[in-house]
């Protein structure tokens, strides 16, 4: 777990890790990304405090401004995030690689479907059956 405080946006005042990463895979989850320096530099602090690799888990990729470059050049393997919002292709070929969608169409359609249905979603947030709507 990290610890981040903001004096203003898009300005990360400190950083903290909280637990021993030394030799561990890391993985970052987040709500979202806009110019991805808070995301980039969290990769850093881990793989300086010893992490072998970090990956990060993203619902919504803004990637604003220098995210793009900032993301290419960062310790992070790869980042998957969500297509809840559409990008231009120049900022993904930017990334060079590190970034991975995946598509949240049929989980919302499901979802519509059952609500509009009267039938509970909770189930679809079991791993077997969010497997299932991607086939």
């Amino acid at each position: 777990m990290m610890h981040k405080e903001r004096k203003e946006a898009n300005k990360v005042e400190s950083m903290t890790i909280i637990g021993n990463v030394k030799d561990k895979i890391c993985i970052i989850i987040d709500d979202m990304t806009d110019t991805s320096g808070t995301l980039c530099k969290a990769a850093t602090e881990l793989k300086n405090a010893g992490a072998t690799k970090v990956y990060a888990f993203i619902t919504h990729g803004i990637f604003s401004g220098p995210a793009a470059e900032r993301i290419k050049e960062s310790q992070l393997e790869k980042i998957v995030c969500t297509d809840s919002m559409s990008q231009d292709p120049s900022v993904l070929e930017r990334m060079g690689g590190k970034l991975i969608y995946v598509s949240v169409d049929l989980l919302l359609a499901e979802i519509i479907r059952r609500s509009h249905e009267g039938e509970g979603v909770g189930e679809l947030f079991d791993i077997p059956t969010y497997k299932y709507l991607q086939n």
